[in-house]
């Protein structure tokens, strides 16, 4: 996530997931809302959940009552895993009864809509909660990212390592981190200034952004000087070849640094390495060998690269 991601979260077109068995609630409903939104539907209760899951909708409405399936289980699911926990739900039902709008509030749904519909309320409801719904990802989204650079910051890092990691072990996959640090960046914010510094800092997770070939590669701002990034699904040569391209896009930068004993421009020294996780590791020693891949590139010399096949 980086200040563009979060500009398309404020400019997307929110999406609306309709459960429901009746085509014409379906129709009805679509017809509604298909003008300032993007609306997908299931007459399945069945594939309610993979659908989701693969979807990830900014709202779901759910009927509670359908011939395969049970909208408060639906909802159970929904909530209890990570990936969808956070949509909100607004039941759609017939039933105009306080313990069963009771029953469903306490297991996640944030409303209930009651049939037969209103479209006034309908939209209204949708309105209100979608609005909401954005807001909430806006602030996610800010508290996860560097004040200064506008790229992830380290602690969400932290966050998507470890969900990669997961997964990786899931899918018995390849996993890849590259560690870079700038060549003498105190001698820099010596000579240059802290706002010059700063300025520096921006440039380079801006262009090292910008190189990035794929929306699942993960940058971030891992300590002062230092920026990890995180390519799943990816084996070492593809990683060696990410990180060569990554310490050119900064040398075509030519950024002045005068007092720099490696290069008269700024540059980077990288550490690379990659790994298929095995079920039970920890992803703290995957970054303990890129770490020390990095450290092997300053110490011999500097603006140059060095990688690990763990």
């Amino acid at each position: 996530m980086d200040i563009q991601q979060l500009t398309h979260i404020s400019h997307t077109r929110q999406k609306i997931f309709i459960i429901d068995d009746s085509v014409s609630n379906i129709e009805f409903l679509n017809l509604a809302l298909e003008k300032k939104y993007h609306v997908i539907s299931t007459v399945q209760g069945r594939l309610a959940f993979s659908i989701a899951a693969t979807e990830l909708p900014d709202l779901i409405l759910l009927d509670i009552m359908m011939p395969d399936s049970n909208g408060y289980e639906i909802c159970s699911q929904l909530k209890a895993d990570p990936r969808t926990q956070n949509i909100p739900i607004i039941f759609v039902t017939a039933k105009d009864d306080e313990d069963e709008e009771a029953k469903g509030l306490s297991i996640g749904a944030i409303d209930y809509i009651i049939k037969p519909f209103s479209l006034p309320i309908v939209l209204a409801r949708v309105k209100n909660h979608l609005e909401l719904k954005k807001r909430g990802d806006i602030l996610t989204s800010l508290a996860s990212l560097d004040g200064l650079t506008g790229i992830v910051n380290h602690r969400s890092f932290g966050h998507f390592l470890e969900q990669e990691w997961r997964r990786t072990i899931r899918n018995r996959s390849y996993i890849a981190l590259i560690l870079v640090s700038i060549d003498h960046f105190k001698a820099y914010n010596d000579h240059y200034g802290h706002l010059a510094g700063d300025q520096c800092l921006k440039q380079i997770a801006s262009t090292l952004q910008n190189t990035l070939m794929r929306p699942a590669d993960c940058l971030a701002r891992y300590h002062g000087k230092e920026f990890a990034c995180l390519l799943p699904e990816t084996n070492h040569n593809g990683a060696l070849t990410t990180a060569i391209n990554l310490k050119d896009s900064i040398q075509e930068l030519k950024i002045p640094h005068q007092t720099s004993p490696t290069d008269p421009y700024v540059t980077l020294s990288i550490g690379v390495a990659s790994t298929i996780p095995v079920p039970d590791s920890e992803p703290s020693k995957f970054i303990d060998a890129t770490k020390q891949s990095m450290n092997k590139a300053k110490k011999n010399g500097r603006n140059i690269i060095k990688g690990l096949e763990i």
